[in-house]
């Protein structure tokens, strides 16, 4: 726990957080000049007010009692004007800031190594791109520019009294020893719920946001119930969490009010005492004082708040840095090639590639073969074999261990990523579409792409006319995942995709289970029409591919195991032939 205490402190995180208001100088220094003005002005009310019961009010002096009326309604006018400034500039200064930390996350996380969302719930990621981030926000609004403001209206209001009555003041602060207890032991509990309130929060998101995903397997396998109570488990952690902050401010608000009762009352015992004493009306002293103390009292109601404030805000920027400081990105090589073609050939060599997920753990193990330009290359094997990870690798969605990957002779890791990733299209089995409309989700919102494009990319492979069947055609409004359409449609649209962006290379798991046969046929003549005068490589599932490839490759267990064509590998009655018995003849039987 000391270590957690010693980062809540860490100078480095908050000087970190106002380097991102550096473009917004002049907002963070308007908001501390108002934190300065504010102080200052703060005990002239109640000097006005002595001066007016002392000097004015006992002497008679009407015009100069309306005249210093007029006077306070004037600055307290000025005041609320000023505080109005001040909320608004430093709660504005904190938007942009987290804005701009938002921003700057968000382009972050785009560019994550693949591994990061295999081992980091996206619920935690939402977290720290939405909330821990907005906790940010709270350190401007509520946190260490306030905070100022209020140590310096308390100095400025303390200075006063001092000055007006040294002896009155201490009598009046002989209460404050409880309230700095109080103060001491509030921050600590509140700073306790506040982080587990935070963990609660990122536990929440994660569970919910994986399970609205899953919903279709909770519904199938009919576990609402079980999967309910683990939610509810969660969701009283945060109840309690909460209600351990609410306590403590049930407590410490109060406290205030009963220290504030005491320093009154022993004001105005201590200048009774003195009046009676010295036979000197001190009525003006008292309503002052009076004052002061209200001024004194309301900041520190709410100093520990905002200290707590501040130091989750603080703890939110850490772990939010963690994921801006993270060195696990995919980024271009520093001897990038610069003198680029329009368009790769295409030839495609693996040299001893190994890899793994995790460390000790190789599901590529020393794999090399080698793809001509403009050949068909099937990849075959069991579940777990690796084929995945190989189009995984190829356009670098995960960074290899060991080996080398050569796209036309040049290693894959000096071009630069967007470049090598327009030149390979990937069309996956599990097709994820986003929410928006047809014409959205094939152009992936790019706007240099017109509508006549995608019609003639459409046409080209023959799904122009699928499209149109379509309420609204190439307006039909896609749903989130691409709930409203079939396994059939989605991968239909994926093509489109491929074929629009015209690659030199094309990535294929072409599965096509649970397909109706309209939709496979329209998908195997796509393939056709995409395979042609291009690389491909394909995770195959289909007989006819397999037998159209140029060549096939054999995995087990991470390793290339054989190599040749469907005949030739089938003479050779190996691997491949009792692979070929186990998943494909049966594919040949039907189709005889």
């Amino acid at each position: 726990m000391s270590g957690a205490k010693k980062k809540t402190f860490d100078i480095t995180h908050l000087r970190r957080v106002f380097g991102y208001a550096a473009p917004y100088k002049r907002k963070f220094y308007t908001s501390v000049i108002m934190a300065i003005m504010l102080a200052l002005i703060t005990p002239v009310r109640p000097y006005l007010i002595q001066l007016t019961v002392d000097k004015y009010i006992t002497n008679g002096v009407v015009n100069m009692v309306i005249y210093i009326t007029i006077i306070q309604i004037g600055l307290l006018l000025l005041e609320t004007a000023m505080r109005f400034l001040f909320s608004f500039t430093t709660a504005w200064l904190g938007q942009a800031v987290v804005k701009d930390i938002r921003v700057a996350t968000y382009k972050k996380v785009l560019n994550l190594n693949l591994r990061q969302f295999d081992t980091t719930p996206i619920g935690t990621l939402t977290t720290r791109t939405i909330n821990d981030i907005e906790s940010i926000n709270d350190i401007f609004a509520d946190g260490l520019v306030p905070i100022i403001t209020d140590l310096l209206s308390i100095v400025c209001v303390l200075g006063y009294m001092f000055w007006v009555d040294w002896q009155l003041t201490l009598i009046a602060l002989i209460p404050f020893p409880i309230i700095i207890i109080g103060t001491y032991y509030f921050r600590k509990s509140i700073n306790k719920s506040f982080l587990k309130v935070r963990n609660a929060v990122a536990a929440l998101n994660s569970f919910v946001q994986e399970h609205l995903t899953g919903m279709q397997v909770v519904q199938a396998f009919a576990i609402e119930n079980t999967e309910f109570k683990k939610f509810d488990t969660i969701n009283k952690e945060h109840r309690n969490a909460n209600i351990k902050g609410i306590l403590a401010y049930s407590i410490f608000f109060p406290l205030i009010e009963i220290v504030l009762a005491l320093s009154t009352a022993l004001l105005v015992w201590w200048l009774a005492g003195e009046s009676l004493r010295l036979n000197q009306n001190q009525q003006g002293t008292m309503v002052a004082f009076i004052l002061c103390l209200n001024l004194l009292f309301r900041p520190l109601r709410f100093i520990a708040d905002k200290f707590n404030v501040l130091q989750m805000g603080i703890i939110a920027s850490e772990r939010v840095f963690k994921v801006l400081d993270n060195p696990d990105v995919t980024t271009d090589d520093e001897n990038m090639v610069t003198d680029l073609p329009a368009r790769l050939t295409g030839s495609i060599d693996f040299k001893n590639v190994s890899f793994e997920y995790v460390a000790g753990n190789k599901v590529l193990d020393n794999v090399s073969f080698a793809v001509k330009p403009g050949e068909t290359v099937a990849i075959v094997g069991h579940t777990g074999s690796g084929k995945t990870t190989i189009i995984s690798l190829l356009n670098r969605l995960y960074a290899i261990n060991e080996g080398e990957i050569a796209i036309d002779d040049t290693n894959i890791n000096r071009y630069p990523l967007q470049y090598l990733r327009r030149n390979i299209a990937v069309v996956l089995q599990d097709v994820f579409l986003f929410s928006g409309s047809v014409m959205d989700n094939i152009t992936l919102r790019d706007p240099q792409i017109t509508r006549e494009q995608v019609i003639e990319a459409a046409k080209h492979i023959n799904m122009h006319d699928f499209i149109m069947q379509l309420p609204g055609g190439y307006d039909f409004e896609v749903k989130e995942r691409g709930s409203t359409l079939s396994l059939g449609q989605r991968q239909l649209l994926s093509f489109i995709r491929a074929i629009l962006y015209n690659p030199s290379i094309l990535i294929l798991d072409e599965a096509t289970s649970s397909i109706d046969t309209e939709s496979e046929l329209l998908i195997q003549n796509a393939i056709d029409t995409l395979v042609k005068g291009r690389t491909s490589i394909v995770i195959a599932h289909r007989l006819s591919t397999i037998r159209k490839a140029d060549k096939i490759i054999v995995l087990d267990r991470g390793q290339v195991v054989e190599t040749g064509n469907h005949r030739e590998l089938l003479r050779e009655n190996g691997f491949y032939a009792r692979l070929y018995e186990t998943q494909f003849e049966k594919q040949e039987q039907e189709v005889n």
